[in-house]
């Protein structure tokens, strides 16, 4: 075409530094961050099987790990993802309901499920440690 713009001067999509953060920017990239980490818990997950399955010696040279500050807080770490990974989903099966699809009702849902990711794992802490 004749008139068409080149390439560097047609208009780029918006980046983050010219969009306002919000609640549900944040959630979708959460959502994402939490995805990744969950894979990696399940490849954790599947060493500390393997330890347990291939005996006591083994087994007690990983168990420690899980008492310590940085095994505390993957631990942590884990339950958040998975809670808020939850909340998250739960919040997309309703919108694909047409409900909560308002721009308020996303943003309380969008921290909803970002103040579970944060309770959920304290609250299990609690239940686990003064029990029911």
């Amino acid at each position: 075409m004749a008139g068409a713009p080149r390439p560097e001067d047609r208009p780029i999509s918006p980046h983050l530094s010219v969009w306002r953060w919000h609640a549900t920017m944040a959630s979708s990239i959460l959502h994402r961050f939490s995805g990744i980490g969950l894979y990696g818990a399940a490849i954790l997950f599947s060493f500390w099987l393997m330890a347990a399955a291939a005996g006591q010696e083994t087994y007690a040279q990983i168990a420690p790990h899980f008492t310590t500050w940085y095994g505390q807080t993957v631990l942590y770490l884990i339950v958040a993802a998975l809670a808020y990974h939850l909340a998250n989903g739960i919040r997309h099966l309703v919108f694909d309901t047409g409900m909560g699809l308002t721009p308020t009702d996303a943003d309380t849902s969008a921290w909803f499920a970002i103040l579970f990711a944060i309770a959920a794992p304290i609250g299990l802490w609690a239940l686990l440690s003064f029990g029911a």
